[in-house]
Formats: C-alpha cells, structure tokens, sequence
C-alpha cells in the first residue's frame, strides 16, 4: 500500500515539482493550495504524512497545525520559502 503525503504550499510551482518527484517515488500525493482547503481533505482523507508551508492566505501553516492537532496526531513538517 502507497503512503499518502499532503503538500500544502500557495505556490502551484512549488506543489508541482514537489508532488512529481513523490509520485515518481511511488507515493501518493494530496495538493491543497490555502490552509482551509488542508484541513478539510486532511480530516476527511488523513494522510501519512503533511508538508505544509508556515505563510499561506486564509489559514496559515501554525493555525493549520493547532487545528489538526485537536483531530490528529499526522506527523507534520513545516516549510516556508524567500523570495530573493
């Protein structure tokens, strides 16, 4: 059985690259692009695994963490990115 990871990041390049190179390493791969959207798919469809990116609009990476916390105990790396 696949593992399932979720990526969470409001930059579609980003999830693109990122989701390719998980899949072709034979994982499954859930793509959200806001906090909101992240906690819906993740309580509905928990994966193994969640990346998410710590600055995102409507709910951000932490805010996106406590809440799954009080559901979930899904191992979680957060990320963030600087644009130069």
């Amino acid at each position: 059985m696949n593992k399932t990871i979720a990526l969470v990041d409001d930059d579609r390049n980003i999830l693109t690259s990122v989701s390719m190179a998980l899949e072709n390493e034979g994982f499954k791969v859930q793509t959200y692009l806001d906090g909101e959207s992240a906690y819906i798919g993740m309580t509905r469809n928990p994966p193994d695994l969640a990346v998410i990116d710590l600055k995102m609009p409507k709910m951000n990476g932490e805010e996106l963490l406590e809440k799954l916390r009080k559901k979930s105990s899904i191992p979680v790396i957060l990320l963030t990115s600087k644009d130069d």
